[in-house]
């Protein structure tokens, strides 16, 4: 797996909602191992449990997409 948090961002990107990613995410990486491995060695170099890692990541992902979109709604009314 290259990139896990890429892969992380495609997973939201597709189910549009944190919950449903993650229930897929749970599914996926409960039926494969390199997954879970790579999934685990992030959580660890993140210093985030293997429970929360993935929806920690979701919820900052989302926040700073939303300080994107604010920003540029903050330039258009200058």
């Amino acid at each position: 797996m290259e990139d896990i948090e890429q892969y992380f961002i495609d997973l939201l990107n597709q189910n549009r909602s944190i919950d449903i990613a993650e229930a897929e995410f749970k599914k996926y990486i409960a039926e494969d191992a390199e997954l879970k491995a790579v999934y685990s060695e992030w959580c660890h170099e993140n210093g985030s449990s293997e429970r929360l890692g993935f929806r920690d990541f979701c919820e900052e992902y989302r926040d700073n997409q939303d300080l994107v979109w604010d920003s540029l709604s903050d330039y258009n009314e200058d």
